[in-house]
């Protein structure tokens, strides 16, 4: 197949018109048409329905406006790569990492590497660390920051950070006086968690351990509802450390907790035996030095 008919192909089909598609291309509509024509004759299908008043595609043309899209970005990537190869000055990385990790970290991190090497761009893609790890693992991601451990088999990880978990309570709990609380004195206590399946399961195994199932009242993704019920004395929370830099401490307090101490330790993750590129070979040791984070 000729890349070139996939390529008027797509275009067409994103403006879903001729006239805007041959202006874009720089094309007569009637050399546009003739591709099109020729491209569904290679495929023996038909892409574009003509019997419609506007252009629309026929399920096969939705089929290879997907996939054709699949291959230009393909195509795209092989070409950073191998220019990247040859001058290291040009690439794109992609992270994976769980919405918090990114807000603690990944400003100072992202704006200092690219002050270093601005024509290599760095893409972040939030998600929980189970997913972070799958994508990495699929290849669909570079590299990705998680909670450890993680199945070495599959994965090279390199410590990010480590940390542990505390307790964040309005200033009116009768706990918000105290320096420390055991874990089990949390059992009467409303729960407000980060919806994090893996962030979850530690917390709740943790207070299953210490011999009780937490109350879980409310879940969130986003760091300032949590923090905005707990201000409202809505319940407690459990979250990393470097977080109670984040509150305003006169409306919330964070205690430490023990018996047990929750660790909270990051890795840098990468897949095993694949051959990282140019770019991400940069990335890994710009950061390299500085890992683990002190928080």
């Amino acid at each position: 197949m000729d890349i070139r008919l996939l390529t008027y192909f797509i275009e067409v089909a994103k403006y879903k018109s001729f006239t805007k598609a041959s202006k874009s291309l720089h094309l007569s509509q009637s050399t546009l048409s003739k591709v099109v024509k020729s491209l569904e004759e290679e495929l023996k299908v038909e892409l574009i329905d003509r019997s419609a008043k506007n252009i629309e595609l026929t399920d096969a043309g939705e089929i290879v406006l997907a996939e054709g899209e699949k291959i230009m970005e393909s195509l795209d990537d092989l070409s950073i790569h191998l220019y990247d190869l040859m001058n290291l000055k040009k690439g794109k990385i992609k992270i994976g990492i769980p919405p918090v990790i990114g807000s603690l970290f990944f400003p100072k991190i992202i704006k200092e590497f690219n002050s270093l090497y601005p024509d290599i761009k760095i893409k972040i893609f939030e998600a929980d660390s189970k997913t972070v790890q799958q994508e990495v693992t699929d290849g669909t991601l570079d590299l990705g920051v998680v909670m450890l451990p993680v199945d070495e088999k599959v994965l090279d990880a390199i410590p990010f950070v480590s940390n542990e978990l505390i307790l964040f309570v309005h200033h009116t709990h009768p706990l918000a006086q105290r320096e420390k609380v055991d874990l089990k004195e949390l059992q009467n206590e409303t729960f407000i968690l980060f919806k994090q399946k893996l962030f979850q399961e530690l917390i709740v195994q943790e207070c299953l351990r210490a011999g009780f199932r937490p109350e879980i009242a409310y879940e969130s993704l986003e760091w300032d509802f949590i923090s905005g019920m707990i201000g409202e004395n809505l319940g407690i929370s459990i979250f990393p450390k470097p977080m109670e830099n984040k509150v305003d401490q006169t409306i919330i307090k964070s205690v430490h907790i023990e018996n047990p101490t929750l660790p909270w330790n990051l890795g840098l993750i990468s897949k095993k035996k694949k051959r990282p590129s140019p770019a991400v070979r940069q990335f890994l040791q710009f950061i390299s030095p500085k890992l683990p984070f002190e928080v």
